[in-house]
C-alpha cells in the first residue's frame, strides 16, 4: 500500500504464501546483531525503457524498523508491530518512483537493542526486500546490497521516567551528528564504493511454513501511516533571541548569531503525533536540542491549566542535532513523537546557525470520520471533537494506551477503543488485528499478556475477560463468523482458568495470580481489586460472571449448546453467591468482599451487568452508586463501564449529567482527554474518548439487536437534551436519527436504517418495530 495515496495493492504471488523466498534477511557484517544500530542499506540497478512497468510490486520489512527509500524519494515506513510468529511486512508499489536507467532502493533500518521501545519483539538486526515475480526479482536483498552503519546516532533522552517521574517505555531519543552523517546516501548518484556487502543471514519463511524460522512472516493487515504537513501555530516564549511569527511559516529563516545560547518555545496548540523536521544551514559545531511534551510543569510538578506557560518549564523526551556547517541539512527523528509543545535549545560555536524551517509530519493510522452528532448543547460538540482527535492519535500500528509514554496495545483500553473506531469510522482492521494480537499473546496457563506486542511479560487476568468482551463486541458488530469462531477454544481456556479457582465453599473466586488491575485511584496505589490476592472479590468474581453471559452467547451461536449452558449456569451461580455474602441491605451497596469492610462503584457496576442484582433492586443500587462518594470511585477508565451499567438499570438518561469531567478537562486546557482525574500522568490516553461511542451508543441508542449488526436497537437517552441527531455505519449502511422532545415524555423521532435491516425502537417503555428505509415515529 502506498503510504501517501493509501492504494491498495496487487495481489501477493500465491508461491509467496507458502514456500520459502528467494531473497535473503540481510544484515551488516562483523556488528553486534543485538546491540544498539542504525543502518543505510542499497542497492543501484538498471532499467530500460522497454523494462519499466506499470507495477513493480515488492514485499518489504525489517527489525526492528525501516524507512524505504526509492531514487530519493520516500515511499513508507514499517513493519507493522507483530512478534517473531507473525513478523509483518509492507507490500508496496514503487513503479511511480522508478526512471529509466539507474535506479536506488534505499532503506534507513535501525535496532534499538536493550533500549528500544517495550511494544517492540525483535530477533536481531535484519532488512528484507523481496519481489512480487521474476519481474521483480533484481532488488531481492542478497550479498549484492551495500550496508554501511552509522557512526552519526547516539542515545539520548535515557533517563526520561527518572525527570517525569513517570513510567516512559517509547525508546530513547536520537543524537545525530551532521559531521559523521552519510548525507545524500540514498541517492543514485552518492557513492557507496567503500561500503561493505551485506551479509545474507537465512531466507525468509511465510506462516504456516519453514523450520528453525528467525522470524515467520505475516502480510500487514492495516493500512501504511500516512504522514501531512503541520505547521506550529505559535511562538509562546523565547530567550536570548527574538523571533518573528513568520519563521513558522517557513518562509522567513531565522538566523542565529555565533557564540550564543538561547530557546524558542513553539505551541502547536493541541496534542499531536508528528515526525518534527528541522531544516538547517551553517552553524557547524552547534548544538539543537528539541524537547517534546504534553504541558509544561510547575516548581510542584503540575501541570495545572495545559494553555499556562508563566513560571513553567518543559520536560520530556528530546533529540539532539549538531550541525556540519553545509546548507540544507534536515533532521527528522527515526520514530514520530508525541507532542504539544516543543522548545529548541540552541548552543551557536564560532559559526553563525540559519535555521532555514521547522514543522511536524503529522502520522497515525488513517482512521477516517464517518459518524455524525450534533445537539441543542453545543458544548457536547467539543467534547466529541476532542474524543475523536484522542481516539485519532491513539490509533498506529496498534491500539496506542497513550502515544507519549508509552504506546503499548492493552486489552482494557483496546476493548473501548475498538468500540470507539466501529462507530466513528467503521473501520474495524485495526480491532481484529487487536484480537489477534492478543490471540497471539496466550501464556501457557492460557490467559492472554494484558498488553501485547511487549518484550516484557505483563499478565492482568481481568484483560484476559476484557479481551473476551472484545471478540463478543466484534461478533456483535460485524459479520465474520470464521474469524470468531477460531477464538472458541481459546475464550474456553480463559474461563478455565478462572473457573479452577473458583472457591467452592463460597462459590466466589479464590487468590489469584498476577495483577489483577481494576482502576487507578483506587485499591492500594496499584489498582488491584480487594481480595484479589486473599480470595472472595466480588469485582472479579462479578466480571468473570459477565464475561461468562458473553461466552456462552457465542458458543450457543457456533452450535455449542452445552458449553453454553455450562458457562450460564456457572455464571448464575457465582452472581447469585456473591451478592448474597456481598450485598449490605443496610447501605444498600454490594461490597469488595464479604467482609464488607470496603465498598467501591466497581463492584456496584459489576454486580448489575452481571445480572447479580434483582431487576427490581438495580436502580437503588445505581443510585446509590452515583451519590455515595465516601465509596472507591471510578476513574476516565471505568467510566464505560458505569454508563453500561447505567443502561441495564434503565437509567441511561443520567449519562448527560455525568460528562462533567470530560468538561473540566477542556476548562484546564486539554486538547485530548487524559489518562485518569489530576494529576494525572497522560494528557492522550484512549480509554477517556468512549464519549465519541456513548454520544451514538447511549445518547443516540444505536446498538445492534442481534449479532453483526442485523437487527438494530435504537434506544435513546437523551437526558435534558431537547434535540439530537446522529448517524454511524454498520455493515449494511449508514443509520441515522433525528430526535426532538415533545413535552416531558413524547419524543418525534425520524429514523433511517439500511436497506434489508429491522430493528426496534424503544422510548419510556414503548416498543415500536423499524423497517428498512425512513420511518417517522411520534410518541
Amino acid at each position: 500500500m502506498n503510504q501517501v495515496t493509501g492504494q491498495v495493492p496487487a495481489k501477493i504471488n500465491p508461491q509467496l504464501l507458502k514456500s520459502s523466498w528467494p531473497a535473503s534477511w540481510i544484515t551488516s557484517p562483523k556488528t553486534q546483531q543485538r546491540e544498539y544500530g542504525i543502518y543505510h542499506f542499497r542497492k543501484v540497478f538498471l532499467l530500460t525503457t522497454s523494462a519499466i512497468p506499470k507495477s513493480f510490486l515488492i514485499h518489504v520489512t525489517a527489525d526492528n524498523r525501516y524507512r524505504l527509500f526509492v531514487n530519493g524519494k520516500p515511499v513508507c515506513s514499517g513493519p507493522a508491530r507483530g512478534d517473531l510468529f507473525n513478523w509483518f511486512y509492507e507490500t508496496i508499489d514503487i513503479a511511480p518512483y522508478l526512471t529509466e536507467g539507474e535506479n536506488t532502493i534505499a532503506a534507513l533500518v535501525w535496532n534499538m537493542g536493550t533500549l528500544a521501545p517495550v511494544a517492540q519483539v525483535s530477533n536481531q538486526t535484519a532488512f528484507l526486500v523481496q519481489g512480487n515475480s521474476a519481474t521483480e526479482k533484481m532488488v531481492n536483498t542478497d550479498a549484492s546490497w551495500k550496508v554501511k552503519k552509522s557512526t552519526a546516532y547516539t542515545p539520548c533522552s535515557l533517563d526520561n521516567g527518572e525527570r517525569l517521574k513517570a513510567y516512559m517505555v517509547v525508546g530513547p531519543g536520537d543524537q545525530v551528528d551532521g559531521r559523521q552523517y552519510a548525507w545524500d546516501w540514498e541517492k543514485t548518484d552518492y557513492d557507496d564504493v567503500s561500503w561493505s556487502n551485506a551479509e545474507e543471514i537465512t531466507h525468509p519463511e511465510p506462516i504456516g511454513y519453514g523450520t528453525d524460522n528467525r522470524w515467520t512472516l505475516a502480510p500487514r493487515s492495516i493500512p501504511l501511516f500516512t504522514e501531512h504537513l503541520l505547521r506550529f501555530l505559535t511562538i509562546r516564549r523565547t530567550n536570548g533571541i527574538k523571533v518573528n511569527q513568520d519563521f513558522l511559516t517557513g518562509k522567513k529563516p531565522l538566523k542565529v548569531p555565533s557564540n550564543q545560547r538561547l530557546s524558542i518555545l513553539l505551541d502547536q496548540k493541541t496534542m499531536t503525533a508528528a515526525y518534527p523536521e528541522l531544516i538547517i544551514s551553517g552553524g557547524k559545531g552547534a548544538k539543537i536540542k528539541l524537547t517534546y511534551s504534553e504541558a509544561l510543569f510547575d516548581k510542584q510538578g503540575d501541570k495545572g491549566n495545559r494553555n499556562e506557560i508563566d513560571h513553567k518549564e518543559i520536560k520530556g523526551n528530546y533529540d539532539v542535532f549538531i550541525p556540519d556547517g553545509e546548507n540544507n541539512r534536515k533532521f527528522r527523528p527515526l520514530w514520530f513523537r508525541a507532542y504539544r509543545y516543543v522548545q529548541l535549545d540552541i548552543m551557536t560555536a564560532d559559526d553563525p546557525l540559519i535555521l532555514n524551517d521547522i514543522y511536524g509530519m503529522k502520522t497515525g493510522y488513517p482512521l477516517q470520520m464517518n459518524a455524525t452528532f450534533s445537539s441543542n448543547d453545543p458544548s457536547l460538540q467539543e467534547i466529541w471533537k476532542t474524543g475523536w482527535h484522542t481516539a485519532q492519535l491513539c490509533a498506529g500500528d496498534l491500539y496506542y494506551d497513550t502515544p507519549y509514554y508509552e504506546q503499548l496495545q492493552y486489552t482494557g483500553d483496546s476493548r473501548i477503543q475498538a468500540l470507539i473506531s466501529l462507530y466513528t469510522s467503521g473501520d474495524d482492521r485495526l480491532m481484529r488485528k487487536a484480537i489477534l494480537d492478543f490471540y497471539h499473546s496466550r501464556t501457557p496457563e492460557g490467559l492472554t499478556q494484558g498488553r501485547y506486542p511487549s518484550n516484557r511479560l505483563q499478565i492482568i487476568p481481568t484483560f484476559s475477560l476484557f479481551w473476551i468482551s472484545m471478540v463478543h463486541d466484534y461478533w456483535m458488530h460485524r459479520r465474520d463468523d470464521a474469524f470468531v469462531k477460531q477464538f472458541l477454544p481459546a475464550i474456553n481456556e480463559i474461563n478455565e482458568w478462572f473457573r479452577s479457582r473458583v472457591d467452592q465453599k463460597k462459590k466466589m473466586l479464590g487468590p489469584l495470580t498476577w495483577w489483577n488491575f481494576v482502576d487507578w485511584d483506587n485499591f492500594n496505589g496499584w489498582g488491584t481489586a480487594p481480595g484479589a490476592d486473599d480470595g472472595n472479590s466480588s469485582i472479579l468474581t462479578l466480571q468473570y460472571a459477565y464475561t461468562l453471559n458473553q461466552s456462552a452467547e457465542l458458543f450457543r451461536a457456533f452450535d455449542l449448546a452445552q458449553q453454553a449452558d455450562a458457562q450460564e449456569m456457572l455464571a448464575l451461580e457465582l452472581s447469585d453467591h456473591t451478592y448474597w455474602y456481598c450485598y449490605n441491605p443496610s447501605n444498600g451497596l454490594v461490597a469488595d468482599t464479604p467482609e464488607q469492610k470496603s465498598y467501591s462503584q466497581h463492584a456496584g457496576i459489576w454486580a448489575i451487568l452481571s445480572g447479580a442484582v434483582p431487576i427490581q433492586e438495580a436502580q437503588p443500587l445505581m443510585q446509590k452508586i452515583l451519590d455515595d462518594k465516601s465509596i472507591g470511585q471510578v476513574t476516565f477508565f471505568y467510566r464505560f463501564y458505569l454508563t453500561q451499567a447505567l443502561k441495564k438499570a434503565e437509567m441511561g438518561d443520567l449519562y448527560y449529567k455525568e460528562l462533567k469531567p470530560w468538561r473540566d478537562m477542556l476548562k484546564l486546557g486539554l486538547t485530548t482527554f487524559a489518562e485518569k482525574p489530576e494529576p494525572t500522568r497522560s494528557d492522550c490516553h484512549a480509554w477517556s474518548a468512549s464519549p465519541d461511542y456513548d454520544f451514538l451508543a447511549t445518547i443516540c441508542g444505536i446498538m445492534p439487536e442481534s449479532s453483526g449488526f442485523r437487527k438494530i436497537l435504537i434506544k435513546p437517552a437523551l437526558g435534558e437534551l431537547t434535540e439530537v441527531s446522529g448517524s454511524m455505519p454498520t455493515p449494511s449502511g449508514k443509520v441515522s436519527v433525528q430526535f426532538k422532545r415533545i413535552g416531558k415524555n413524547g419524543i418525534h423521532a425520524e429514523i433511517l436504517l439500511p436497506d434489508l435491516v429491522s430493528g426496534t425502537f424503544s422510548w419510556k417503555g414503548k416498543e415500536i418495530k423499524l423497517r428498512a428505509g425512513t420511518q417517522i415515529i411520534t410518541i
